[in-house]
């Protein structure tokens, strides 16, 4: 936990954030709001295959992480959760 950004963690304390317990809150946050060591910090601890296992059952990511995460991992964005959830959720009209 310490040497990951304390600024992921502006809403909860950092000393209660567990590795192990907290896996994907941990990697939901370095993605969407970590830096380039935030991310080797939990790709030396998770891998790949498990960081991209975890973020396949989130119900939201943002664009940019979606992408990130599809690119090193391989996977078809069709197979993360936030893609569909995406898809299906009702698009308001611009006018």
């Amino acid at each position: 936990m310490k040497n990951l950004s304390p600024r992921l963690f502006w809403d909860t304390n950092p000393e209660q954030v567990d590795m192990q317990e907290h896996k994907a809150f941990i990697i939901s946050r370095v993605l969407e709001y970590g830096t380039i060591s935030d991310w080797k910090v939990i790709l030396k601890y998770y891998g790949l295959k498990e960081i991209a296992k975890t973020a396949t059952k989130f119900r939201t990511l943002d664009n940019k992480a979606l992408a990130f995460i599809v690119t090193l991992s391989g996977i078809e964005k069709e197979k993360f959760r936030c893609y569909t959830n995406q898809l299906s959720a009702n698009q308001h009209l611009n006018f």
